[in-house]
């Protein structure tokens, strides 16, 4: 990624001093957050405070950071970028977040806030009597995260490159280091109370690129009958075919899974759920985060319309004025809007808040994790004080912001960040979901099932998803794309700094871009063919939508095999409070019947057997009953 500045097409649109005034503003005002928070908690030094503000904060700020910690430059970017390419179906996700939620909120949350947990991952320990399988999960949790984070600290740097021509590596070091800083310092306060900042930054910053360009084009109905005469309005595709990027059930699905991972079992957001006084409230900002998720996914699909509406008869990917797909929304801003002085400052301080606020929120949940589930037990740590166990946190705080630096660095050759997120993500992510899941709603599972399903489940995600990488998972059938516009730009390709489109005389422009993708989009771009020449489907071509529900199933499933072939739980060992009441009735009372049944049946054996034994012949009975 350190040439994408260099090849995109050198413009004169740089920063100008009120663009760094306005987004040095936003990073001071982070740090500022920090400090504050810190010398505000001076003399309060515990544990407690540090990871979970005393589960005493205001719900205001809470529920904004609570959008703002999930809603990451991976949203303001990635979205508009699947809308431009592959258009509006992947806007009905937002219809399966709503029984997601009401899952969570009154299924999941009621368990994990009454047991009054730090870390989840304590669940599993409590679930399943099982230390073992819990380091297990804390493990694929803490390299979740340190994926996640790494992902959320290179996306913007997309914006800051196209928009300022600093490098990468400066753009991921600046970021990097300032919210490695008031994490630190400032624990989950300083993270909420900057999180409402980065979070109002978020919604003013692409709103006001939206309705600026939008007036532009003539209005919000121009745009949609562009985008719509561009093939890019689409609703209601009802195909059922799994292999299909983006139907309506497959975006269905996929949202009903990112509320199960996003704000059932996500340690990041518990830990805003755990920090407020009630459980009443906690479940008031279950219903908040999904209102706001609504306001901002709808702002962030939408600049993807507007885009295209741009950029219809001259597409900046297939002319090569940008070199990712990702790079649209910061092109749009320094080709269209820099005669407005400070709005690039506005926009990229809008795309810093999104990864701020999501690496902020990581770093203090990575901390949090370490110290409960691997620390805070052993003889060393368990004999410090609450001064020495919280500096203890700040400093594992401060390395996960280091490593989260090392992987921003190199997760840039990737790809398209939305699909490549999502799709790794959820490969470890599902199995996850899956054991937490089961351990609430299926009582007879054992820690022996559960071990099964979720190794299995997780060694299954990871196989398919680094399949479709190396392998190749299908070509994403892209929507057309017009350059119709922009012919002298296609005439001067020559001019430019891309040295692959020039190799050859005969070089076609389909050669040139397949020379320039990435990891991802060149996986994506292989095919699996038959030796008659027909194209085959495998498990690799499985839309991205899916991997993480079908996860959950193969935990759930071997899990209840395993456990009900060596022996399911007995109601009588099982810890009060860690399965949902309802679903723990309905158990005790399969289980009474069952051995009811059971000693009925042994009873009547036993009857038959006396009243066989009485008919026998004395000589019978008699060499039966004398020992052998």
């Amino acid at each position: 990624m350190e040439e994408a500045g260099a090849s995109l097409e050198q413009s004169d649109v740089k920063f100008t001093v009120v663009d760094y005034v306005l987004f040095s503003l936003m990073l001071v005002a982070s740090i500022g957050i920090g400090v504050y928070s810190a010398i505000k908690s001076r003399g309060k030094a515990n544990t407690q405070e540090y990871l979970l503000g005393g589960r005493a904060m205001s719900p205001a700020p809470v529920a904004l950071s609570l959008l703002g910690g999930w809603i990451s430059a991976i949203s303001i970017l990635g979205t508009a970028t699947e809308v431009y390419f592959f258009g509006t179906q992947v806007t009905t996700t937002l219809l399966g977040c709503i029984p997601g939620c009401i899952l969570m909120r009154t299924i999941v949350l009621p368990i994990f806030y009454e047991l009054k947990l730090v870390s989840m991952n304590e669940y599993i320990e409590l679930r399943y009597h099982s230390r073992i399988l819990r380091k297990l999960v804390t493990f694929c949790v803490l390299l979740l995260n340190f994926l996640y984070m790494g992902i959320c600290l290179y996306a913007p740097t997309l914006a800051l490159v196209t928009v300022t021509g600093l490098t990468t590596t400066s753009s991921t070091l600046i970021m990097g280091s300032i919210c490695t800083f008031y994490i630190t310092i400032g624990g989950v306060k300083a993270v909420v109370y900057a999180d409402v900042l980065q979070t109002l930054l978020m919604f003013g910053g692409v709103l006001a690129v939206v309705i600026i360009c939008c007036n532009d084009l003539g209005g919000v109905a121009n745009v949609w009958n562009i985008a719509d005469e561009g093939g890019r309005i689409q609703f209601f595709n009802m195909s059922t075919d799994p292999y299909e990027r983006h139907t309506f059930f497959s975006t269905f699905v996929f949202g009903f899974y990112l509320m199960i991972k996003s704000i059932g079992f996500n340690q990041t957001v518990y830990q805003r759920f755990a920090s407020v006084r009630t459980l009443q409230i906690s479940q008031r900002l279950c219903i908040f985060f999904l209102l706001g998720l609504y306001c901002l996914w709808t702002v962030f699909f939408f600049s993807g319309l507007v885009a295209f509406a741009t950029y219809s008869d001259c597409d900046p990917l297939t002319s090569g004025k940008i070199e990712k797909k990702d790079q649209i929304i910061p092109y749009l801003v320094t080709d269209k809007l820099s005669h407005l002085t400070g709005l690039a400052g506005i926009f990229v301080a809008a795309v810093y808040g999104g990864v701020l606020s999501t690496l902020s929120s990581c770093g203090n949940s990575v901390a949090c994790i370490i110290w409960e589930d691997f620390l805070k037990d052993l003889p060393y740590f368990s004999r410090l004080n609450d001064a020495g166990s919280t500096n203890v946190v700040k400093l594992l705080s401060t390395v996960a912001g280091v490593i989260s630096i090392c992987l921003g660095l190199m997760v840039g050759k990737l790809g398209s960040i939305f699909h490549v997120a999502n799709s790794l993500l959820s490969a470890i992510s599902g199995p996850i979901c899956g054991i937490f899941l089961s351990g609430i709603i299926g009582p007879w599972i054992t820690a022996k099932g559960a071990t099964v399903g979720f190794t299995a489940s997780f060694v299954f995600s990871v196989w398919v998803v680094t399949g479709k990488f190396i392998r190749g998972g299908g070509k994403p059938a892209l929507l057309p794309m017009s350059t119709s516009g922009c012919v002298t730009n296609l005439t001067n390709f020559g001019n430019t700094s891309m040295p692959a489109f020039v190799t050859s005389p005969t070089t076609t422009l389909s050669d040139f871009l397949l020379s320039n993708t990435t990891l991802t989009d060149a996986a994506m771009l292989a095919s699996t063919t038959t030796p008659d020449g027909s194209t085959s489907k495998t498990i690799y071509e499985v839309s991205y939508c899916y991997t993480g529900v079908i996860a959950i199933l193969i935990t759930f499933i071997l899990a209840s095999l395993v456990s009900i072939c060596a022996g399911p739980t007995n109601p009588k060992d099982m810890r009060e409070g860690v399965v949902n009441p309802s679903c723990a009735r309905l158990y005790r009372y399969l289980w009474t019947v069952f051995k009811r049944r059971t000693n009925h049946n042994s009873s009547r054996e036993t009857v038959v057997q006396e009243e066989a034994f009485k008919m026998l012949p004395k000589q019978n009975k008699d060499n039966l009953n004398s020992p052998s």
